[in-house]
């Protein structure tokens, strides 16, 4: 039997789950992914962005129900310690949980705009100032932190909280046909290569329910 279950909505639509997916393998927790019913009327609406908190994805261990992405991060963390999940060194270690943290709270434009879908691809698709002012913060947060560590990975040679918080992004950016710098570009193919993304994308595609909603071209 499983060590922990983590809670999820939709693979296809919710980057939420997909960042508390990528969390969890980062930790090395042994879980399962038990998914939610889209019809689920708290599940619905935050997947429509109308909900005022995510209580999705939740992890359930040991007794304790976490939520919130952020909350998981740090719990997995403190059991976790030796999984590397945030740098080594102070000064990285504060960026990290910074520009996680803006993830978290930020860029509200390009989650409205650029709904995750990872069953579909839309070239042309038209990308307004608001948008774009995010992505263009996002590349600058990605080419500075790279350039700090050297790469592959935001902090250096294995992934972090960080790139497990910016990895819907790069599906966001594949899904709407988006142009980067060279650095980012190349940090985003080597996000969406990560197995364990790979593997929810995978699952995702394969998933049958739609949501109409998330489906309208804008």
């Amino acid at each position: 039997m499983a060590e922990a279950t983590l809670l999820i909505t939709s693979r296809n639509y919710s980057s939420w789950s997909l960042r508390g997916f990528l969390l969890a393998r980062l930790s090395g927790i042994d879980f399962v992914a038990e998914t939610i019913s889209p019809d689920d009327p708290i599940a619905r609406e935050e997947l429509l962005l109308r909900s005022s908190s995510i209580r999705y994805p939740c992890l359930v261990h040991d007794g304790v129900r976490i939520w919130d992405v952020l909350a998981i991060a740090e719990y997995l963390n403190e059991i976790f310690p030796a999984a590397g999940m945030l740098p080594a060194e102070r000064h990285a270690r504060a960026l990290c949980r910074s520009i996680s943290g803006e993830m978290h709270s930020g860029f509200a434009a390009l989650r409205a705009s650029l709904p995750m879908n990872l069953k579909a691809h839309r070239p042309g698709f038209a990308i307004w100032s608001g948008p774009r002012a995010d992505i263009e913060a996002i590349e600058a947060i990605w080419t500075d932190c790279l350039d700090r560590s050297g790469g592959p990975w935001l902090f250096g040679a294995t992934p972090s909280i960080a790139d497990a918080m910016y990895a819907p992004v790069t599906t966001r950016l594949r899904t709407y046909d988006v142009t980067l710098g060279r650095t980012a570009a190349a940090y985003a193919r080597h996000v969406l290569a990560w197995p364990d993304l790979v593997e929810w994308t995978r699952d995702a595609v394969a998933e049958p329910e739609e949501i109409a909603e998330l489906e309208v071209e804008f």
